[in-house]
C-alpha cells in the first residue's frame, strides 16, 4: 500500500468523533449503587493516572521572572563560553534609537532569535551583538522639543548634549522592551551590545572613511541635491520616499524670443511677438531659470493663437504636443514648422523685465514631446538634469566645492532669498523674500506671473513626488556644497560581490542590484549637528577646503588618542603642523567643517566591528578565521534594501585595498514585510489600528486586553510567510493561543504518564521490534516531524516547522496516540511490555517536541525540560540529538493507512449507534471484519489478521475480530451496524500487491461481555470481578504492597 495522508474530512472526523468517545466514556460509566461506587473508588486507587506538577496555565509573570535570564542573558554567555561547533554570526541591523517598539521591531528580533536559538540547538557558537543608530534628526528634533527650543537659535554644542541624552534613554527604554521578547542577547553588556555614538564606533567609522578618501571616492561639489526643508539637510536617494498623489500648481508660461537665425529669423521679422511655451510643476524655480532646452530632433510648430478675448499671439511648441493642448489654446493656426536645430542658439529675453541680459536656447537629451510642450525650463541649480546639460555644454564651471555661477535663491529652510531681487527686482522681491518655495513662495510667484501676463494656463496635477521619508515633508533639489562618494567605480564591484552572496526570498536580489546599479554617487554629508563628523578644515579667506588622507589620519589620531571632540575642541588641536601659515595662528586661519555624515554611512559601518571582535572574514590570509563573510545572515525590512544592507556593501567595498577581492560584508541576507492589522491596512495612530507587542504579552494597563506571553506572539512570528506583508489581530493572536495550548497539553500528557525521572529509571526501555505496530507509526511520524523541522528551520521556513508540530500535536497525538494508549498507560501493571513501549515512545516524543518547538516558544520549552530534566540548565544546554534513522519505516506507514482507513469506519458506525442511543461508550461495543472468501493470502487481510488482538485497542472498543466470508459467525442479537458504499474499504486481494482489491464488511454490535469495573472495558466474564488483564495487575500489586 501507498503512504496514507489523512484528508481533511478524516481529520475534523476524527477530533468529533474523538470528542464524542471521551465524552460517552465519562458520562455512561457513572457508578448506578453506593455499593458499585465504593467499587469504583477502590479499584481507581490501582489505576496509574497521569500526575505532574506542570501547570495546565502558565503563570505569565512567574514564567517570564524564572526563564526570562536563564534563555536570555545567561544562555547567551554560556553558548559563547560551551558551544564547541562552527561560529554563526547574525548581524543586527541597528534599530533606529527613537520610540517604543512596534510590531516590526517584535518581529524582526523574534525571527533573528528563532534562527540564533536553532544554530545554539545545533552546538554552534553564536555571535549576536543587539545595536542601536544612534544620530540624526528624529533625536534630534525630540531633544529641541523637550527642551522646548528651536534648533535655530540654540547653540550646538547644547543640541548635541541634549540628544545624546536622548538617545541613551530611548536605548533603557528600548533595551527594556526587546527582553520580554525572549530574545537571547547580553542586553547589558556594553562589550556585547553596539551604539552608533559610542567614540570607539565612531573612530572606526572615521578610518574606513578616510580608506575611501585616499582612494579618491569622496568629492566635495556645489551642486543640485535632494534637500529637505524640513530637516533642514541634504538627503541621499535611500532616504526618499515617493508619494503617487502629491499635487502640485504647474503653470504653462511664455518666455519672448530676442533673436535667432535663419528660418526662425525670418519668424522673428515677420511677427512683432513670437513667444516660446513651457510647462513647469516648480513655478517657484522660474527665479533661477537659465536657458531653455529644446530637442535638435523634435519638430516645432510655430502657431497664430487668439485667445477667448480676442487676443492674438504666436507661440512655439513641439507639433507632437500641439492636439493635447488645443483645449485650453483655442484657435490656432499653424503658421509654419521648424526643427529643434532651428531653435538652437537662439536666444530669448528674462521672464522677469529686471533682467536684461538674453538667455539661450540649448539641446538637452533628455527633452522628449511625452508630456508638456516640448520646450523645458532650465534652472540648473534645482535639476540634475538641467546642471548635467550644461555641464555637457560647458556652460557652467568644472567640479567645485563651492559655490558656482548657478543661480538659487532659496536657503536652508526652503525660503526665498534678498537674492532674488537681482532677477525680479526690489519690489517683486518684497513679496518673495522669506517665503517657503513649496508654499506661499510659490502661491506668489504664481500670481506675479499671472499679473505679468506671462501664464497661458495653470493646472493642479496629481502626480509622483519624492518626500523626506523621516520627517513625512515634500523636498526640493537646490543647490548647495556637499560631500560625495564616487559609486561609479565601486558598484561593478559590489554587483560582482553580490553573485555569492544567498538571498531570501530570491527575488530579492534583483531589488538591491537595481537600487546599486542605478546609484553614480552617495550625497554623504547632512547639515545637522547631531551626527559623526566629516572634520573637513575650511581656509576662511580663499574658502579652500582640505579633507584628504594625511589630514584625516592626524585628525582621527587626535580624536582617539587626546579624546578629543571635534565640535568642543579647539581648531588648534585639529590643524596639522603643514597647514599652518607663517604669522598666523590656527585659529585665524581655519574653521572645522560642520557637516556631519548622511546616518546610512554610520550603521553602513558597522560590518567593521565584527573583523574588530575576531569574528569578521579571514582578510589577509593571517586572522585564521578561515571565514568568508564578516556575517553569516544579515536580516531585516525590505525596506532595507536601499538602506542599510546597500550601505554596507558600499562601504566594504569602496574601503577595501585596491589588491583586493571585492567580498560582501555577509553571506545572506533574509528580508521581511511589514506588518499589518487585521484587515490588511497599515498600523498608524491616525486609524487607531495599532498593535503593541508588549500589549500581546503583558496585556493593556486598562486589563482590557489580556495578557497572552512572549510564546503566543513568537508563534504567530513563526507561523506567517513573513518574506511578505502579513496581518496580526484578535483571530491569528486565537489561533496562536490555541496552537500553544495544544503543544502544553500533549507535553503534560507525556510527563504526567511518564511522572518523574526516578520512576523512569525503573523501567527498561523497549526496542523497535517488541512495540506494536501504533508505537512504531508515531515513532515514524516523530522522525518526519524532525526532518521536515530541521528542513524548516535550516532554509527559514518557519511555518513548515509550526505546521508539522502543530499536525503531529493535534492528530498523531491528541487524535490517535494519546486516546489510543490511554487504556494501557492507566490499567496495565507499570512494568508490562506494553506499558513500558508506550513510555518509551512517549519519552522520545517528549525530548524531540521539546527541542522542535525550544527555538519558536523558549518559554515553553524552559518549562518542560525544568519539570522534566529538573537540572537547573537552559534546555539549549543539551545539544539536539536527531533521532535514529531506524524509526523511518515506510511499511509501517502503509500498514498504518489501512488500519486508520478501517478506524475511520469503526468511528461512523460507533457514531451512528450513539445516535440512535444504542450506546454511550464506544467501549459498549465489539467490531467484526469479514473479508472475501478465498483470500487468507492477501496482503491486507493478513495484516488485519496479524493486528487482529491490537486492533480493539486501536478502535477503542471491547473486542475486534477478523474472519472469512461465510464462515462460522458467533451468534449475536441486539442492534448491528455494517459500513455501505459511502463508507467502504477496500483491501488488497494480492499477497504482494495491490492490484486486486474487495471491499471487507465491518459490523458494530453490542459487546458480548460484562463492564470491568477498574478498567471500564466489556471483558469481564459474568462470575468474575474483574476482567482478566485488571485481575492480574491488582493481584500483583497486592503481592508487592
Amino acid at each position: 500500500m501507498t503512504a496514507r495522508i489523512p484528508s481533511l474530512w478524516n481529520i475534523s472526523h476524527r477530533c468529533r468523533v474523538r470528542k464524542y468517545l471521551l465524552l460517552a466514556r465519562y458520562y455512561s460509566d457513572k457508578p448506578a449503587s453506593s455499593s458499585s461506587n465504593a467499587d469504583n473508588k477502590a479499584f481507581s486507587e490501582t489505576l496509574l493516572l497521569p500526575k505532574t506538577s506542570f501547570p495546565l496555565r502558565p503563570n505569565l509573570k512567574s514564567v517570564e521572572e524564572t526563564y526570562g535570564k536563564l534563555t536570555g542573558e545567561s544562555l547567551y554567555r554560556w553558548q559563547w563560553e560551551n558551544n564547541k561547533g562552527p561560529l554563526f554570526v547574525l548581524h543586527d541591523g541597528p534599530p533606529y534609537a527613537n520610540g517604543d517598539l512596534h510590531m516590526g521591531h517584535a518581529l524582526n528580533k523574534i525571527i533573528k532569535d528563532i534562527i540564533n536559538r536553532f544554530h545554539v540547538s545545533q552546538g554552534r557558537k553564536v555571535h549576536y551583538i543587539p545595536g542601536w543608530d544612534c544620530h540624526g534628526l528624529p533625536i534630534e528634533n525630540k531633544a529641541m522639543k523637550e527642551m522646548q527650543r528651536s534648533s535655530l537659535d540654540t547653540p550646538a554644542s547644547v543640541i548635541r548634549k541634549g540628544a545624546q541624552a536622548t538617545a541613551l534613554r530611548e536605548i533603557d527604554s528600548q533595551r527594556e522592551q526587546f527582553r520580554p521578547l525572549a530574545v537571547m542577547a547580553d542586553w547589558y553588556s556594553p562589550e556585547r551590545t553596539y551604539r552608533t555614538l559610542d567614540r570607539h564606533y565612531e573612530i572606526r567609522q572615521l578610518r574606513i572613511f578616510q580608506k575611501m578618501v585616499e582612494k579618491g571616492q569622496i568629492y566635495r561639489q556645489h551642486r543640485p541635491v535632494h534637500y529637505s526643508p524640513s530637516s533642514h539637510s541634504a538627503l541621499a536617494e535611500a532616504e526618499l520616499e515617493y508619494k503617487d498623489d502629491h499635487v502640485s500648481h504647474s503653470v504653462y508660461v511664455t518666455f519672448e524670443l530676442a533673436s535667432g537665425n535663419g528660418k526662425l529669423q525670418d519668424i522673428l521679422s515677420s511677427n512683432p511677438k513670437v513667444e516660446l511655451l513651457v510647462w513647469t510643476t516648480t513655478p517657484w524655480t522660474l527665479t533661477a531659470n537659465m536657458g531653455i532646452a529644446v530637442h535638435e530632433d523634435l519638430t516645432y510648430d510655430v502657431v497664430r493663437r487668439t485667445d477667448a478675448e480676442g487676443n492674438s499671439s504666436v507661440l512655439v511648441l513641439a507639433q507632437d504636443r500641439l492636439n493635447a493642448l488645443r483645449n485650453f489654446l483655442g484657435d490656432v493656426e499653424v503658421i509654419c514648422s521648424i526643427t529643434g536645430k532651428d531653435l538652437i542658439g537662439a536666444t530669448y529675453k528674462p521672464i522677469f523685465s529686471f533682467s536684461s541680459q538674453p538667455l539661450k536656447v540649448i539641446h538637452a537629451p533628455h527633452v522628449t514631446s511625452l508630456s508638456g510642450t516640448g520646450l523645458v525650463h532650465c534652472a540648473p541649480a534645482h535639476g540634475a538634469e538641467d546642471y548635467e546639460a550644461f555641464r555637457s555644454l560647458d556652460l557652467l564651471p568644472p567640479s567645485t566645492s563651492t559655490a558656482s555661477n548657478l543661480i538659487c535663491h532659496v536657503d536652508s529652510q526652503g525660503k526665498y532669498t534678498p537674492e532674488v531681487a537681482g532677477v525680479v527686482g526690489p519690489v517683486l522681491a518684497d513679496k518673495l523674500v522669506g517665503k517657503e518655495v513649496l508654499g506661499d513662495g510659490n502661491k506668489e510667484m504664481v500670481m506675479l506671473l499671472k499679473e505679468a501676463q506671462k501664464i497661458v494656463k495653470i493646472q493642479r496635477i496629481k502626480h509622483r513626488y519624492p518626500y523626506d521619508w523621516k520627517t513625512d515633508k515634500p523636498i526640493i533639489v537646490t543647490a548647495t556644497s556637499q560631500w560625495f562618494a564616487n559609486l561609479d567605480h565601486i558598484k561593478d564591484d559590489a554587483l560582482e560581490a553580490l553573485k555569492e552572496v544567498s538571498f531570501f526570498p530570491e527575488a530579492s536580489r534583483n531589488r538591491l542590484e537595481i537600487f546599486i546599479r542605478d546609484r553614480s554617487e552617495w550625497c554623504i554629508s547632512r547639515q545637522r549637528v547631531w551626527g559623526v563628523p566629516i572634520p573637513a578644515l575650511h581656509h576662511i579667506a580663499t574658502g579652500r577646503v582640505v579633507l584628504d588622507s594625511r589630514s584625516l589620519d592626524y585628525i582621527i589620531n587626535a580624536l582617539e588618542n587626546k579624546k578629543l571632540d571635534w565640535w568642543e575642541s579647539p581648531i588648534e588641536e585639529f590643524v596639522p603642523p603643514w597647514l599652518l601659515e607663517e604669522g598666523k595662528t590656527a585659529a585665524e586661519t581655519w574653521e572645522k567643517g560642520k557637516d556631519t555624515m548622511d546616518v546610512w554611512f554610520d550603521s553602513g559601518t558597522s560590518w567593521s566591528m565584527l573583523a574588530e571582535m575576531g569574528v569578521g572574514r579571514d582578510r589577509d590570509g593571517t586572522a585564521g578565521t578561515g571565514r568568508r563573510f564578516d556575517a553569516d545572515l544579515c536580516l531585516e525590512g525590505s525596506d532595507q534594501h536601499r538602506g542599510w544592507f546597500q550601505s554596507q556593501l558600499l562601504t566594504a567595498i569602496g574601503s577595501k585595498p585596491a589588491e583586493q577581492k571585492a567580498v560582501s560584508p555577509y553571506a545572506a541576507l533574509i528580508t521581511h514585510g511589514m506588518v499589518l492589522d487585521e484587515k490588511g491596512k497599515k498600523m498608524s495612530k491616525s486609524l487607531g489600528n495599532i498593535i503593541s507587542p508588549m500589549t500581546i504579552i503583558h496585556g493593556s494597563p486598562d486589563k482590557k486586553e489580556p495578557a497572552y506571553g512572549v510564546d503566543v506572539l513568537r508563534i504567530w512570528a513563526a507561523t506567517v510567510d513573513f518574506w511578505r506583508d502579513m496581518s496580526i489581530g484578535k483571530t491569528v493572536i486565537t489561533q496562536a493561543v490555541e496552537s500553544l495550548r495544544k503543544l502544553r497539553n500533549s507535553a503534560r500528557f507525556c510527563i504526567g504518564n511518564m511522572r518523574d525521572q526516578a520512576t523512569m529509571a525503573t523501567i527498561e526501555r523497549v526496542p523497535k521490534s517488541e512495540m506494536t505496530i501504533l508505537d512504531r507509526y508515531v515513532m515514524h511520524e516523530l522522525y518526519t516531524l524532525e526532518q521536515s523541522a530541521l528542513e524548516g528551520y535550516k532554509s527559514y521556513n518557519f511555518p513548515k516547522v509550526i505546521s508539522a508540530l502543530n499536525n503531529f500535536a493535534n492528530i498523531t497525538l491528541s487524535s490517535l496516540y494519546f486516546d489510543v494508549t490511554k487504556d494501557c498507560l492507566y490499567a496495565d501493571a507499570i512494568q508490562s511490555r506494553e506499558r513500558r513501549a508506550v513510555v518509551t515512545v512517549l519519552e522520545q516524543v517528549l525530548e524531540t517536541m521539546t527541542k522542535v518547538m525550544a527555538p519558536v516558544i523558549p518559554y515553553l520549552a524552559e518549562e518542560i525540560h525544568a519539570t522534566w530534566k529538573a537540572d537547573g540548565k537552559s534546555v539549549f544546554a543539551t545539544p539536539w540529538q536527531p533521532i535514529d534513522a531506524q524509526w523511518k519505516d515506510v511499511k509501517v506507514l502503509s500498514e498504518m493507512a489501512l488500519l486508520l482507513d478501517v478506524r475511520d469506519t469503526v468511528l461512523v458506525l460507533l457514531e451512528k449507534a450513539r445516535r440512535q442511543k444504542n450506546l454511550k461508550s464506544s467501549l459498549e461495543a465489539q467490531v467484526e471484519i469479514v473479508y472475501p472468501e478465498g483470500y487468507i493470502l492477501g496482503r491486507d487481510i493478513a495484516l488485519l489478521r496479524r493486528e487482529e488482538s491490537f486492533l480493539k485497542t486501536l478502535f477503542i472498543v471491547s473486542d475486534v475480530s477478523v474472519r472469512e466470508e461465510n464462515s462460522v459467525s458467533p451468534i449475536q442479537t441486539g442492534w448491528c451496524y455494517t459500513n455501505d458504499d459511502k463508507h467502504s474499504v477496500k483491501v488488497a486481494l494480492d499477497p504482494l500487491s495491490k492490484i486486486f482489491t474487495r471491499p471487507i464488511s465491518i459490523y458494530v454490535r453490542p459487546a458480548a461481555y460484562q463492564k470491568c469495573p477498574r478498567c471500564w472495558t466489556f471483558t469481564r466474564e459474568e462470575d468474575a470481578q474483574l476482567c482478566n488483564r485488571c485481575e492480574k495487575v491488582v493481584e500483583a500489586d497486592h503481592k508487592h504492597t
